[in-house]
Parts: structure tokens; sequence; C-alpha cells
């Protein structure tokens, strides 16, 4: 039985799968906070180049 838990304890097969997997998740943790603040700065660019595209298009 002490034979059965050490090999069980020892064996590491898997480990680098899991460990990939977890790298995997944080860079797509990483991917999407850094995305969100992309969209964000892009989104305020947008709104000045609609708001100067509306006053050029306003007679006045």
């Amino acid at each position: 039985m002490t034979n059965i838990i050490k090999n069980f304890w020892n064996d590491e097969e898997g480990a680098t799968a899991i460990e990939y997997g977890l790298i995997a998740g944080l860079i797509a943790v990483g991917l999407l906070a850094a995305l969100t603040d992309i969209g964000k700065e892009l989104k305020v660019v947008f709104e000045k180049i609609a708001e100067s595209l509306t006053a050029a298009a306003t007679p006045g």
C-alpha cells in the first residue's frame, strides 16, 4: 500500500499539461485586460471623430 502511495505522490505525468493550461489561462486573462483598455481608448477616439464629423456637417 505504501508503494502505491509513493508512486502516486512521485508521478509527474500530466503535470506538464496542467502547467501549460495554467499558463494559457494567465495569458488569456492578460490579453482580456489589455484589450479591454484598448477598446475603451478606441471608443473615445471614435467618439471624437464622430463629434468632429457632426460639427463639420452642421451648417452654421
